[in-house]
């Protein structure tokens, strides 16, 4: 049997003792961990697929440990202007042991609900914000759904990402599409917060998507 899943905002094939490195995920080591975004799941000659997830599947993994991935050089040239940044880039990963793939049966409805509780939590933190929100787009490597996604878990402002940390934020923004790097996010956050944007913009003159 294997199963097609997404883990932190990738696709990944799995079976059944295979150890797979995703993004980094905030479970400590040696716990487990459920997903249960499962689009596809093969048996032989029968194939489920899910619209888009499979109801009541589930993959559960071990987390076996958190690691770097290996160095990627960024190089950035701009014609005529004798600009040159070279910059290495570790991603953050965790590997993990698939234990198991459950077809049905699964309690997939309780992260669900779980989630939508989470929304008062947002309205309780909103009154500890002093004034409007923050334009979070104003971070290198932060969209528009990302912003949104930040300040309903109550991170509106770019104080409160400053005192954030970037597994925290990976956390939140786990459920977003898309591979995205927080290293340097709080660093930025802080910047903005303290009106550095000359050094802010400097900086981010040399980012990539948030990577530096």
């Amino acid at each position: 049997m294997y199963a097609i899943v997404e883990i932190a905002g990738q696709q990944f094939k799995v079976a059944k003792d295979q150890k797979v490195f995703v993004n980094r995920l905030s479970t400590e080591e040696g716990k487990k961990v459920d997903f249960d975004n499962v689009l596809l799941i093969g048996d032989g000659n029968n194939v489920t697929l899910g619209a888009p997830a499979i109801d009541g599947a589930q993959v559960s993994a071990k987390v076996l440990k958190h690691l770097k991935g290996d160095k990627v050089i960024v190089f950035k040239k701009k014609r005529r202007k004798g600009y040159r940044v070279k910059n290495g880039h570790r991603q953050a990963l965790t590997e993990i042991v698939i234990e198991s793939i459950t077809a049905s049966g699964a309690k997939k409805a309780a992260p669900k609900k779980e989630t939508k509780k989470a929304e008062p939590k947002a309205e309780k933190a909103a009154p500890k914000a002093t004034g409007k929100a923050d334009d979070l787009k104003k971070i290198e490597g932060v969209g528009p759904k990302i912003a949104s996604t930040l300040a309903e878990a109550g991170l509106a402002t770019f104080a409160d990402i400053a005192k954030s940390t970037p597994e925290a934020i990976s956390e939140i923004i786990a459920d977003v599409r898309g591979n995205h790097v927080t290293d340097t996010w709080p660093a930025q956050a802080k910047l903005a917060a303290e009106g550095k944007w000359d050094e802010l913009k400097k900086w981010q003159d040399e980012l990539d998507g948030g990577k530096a």
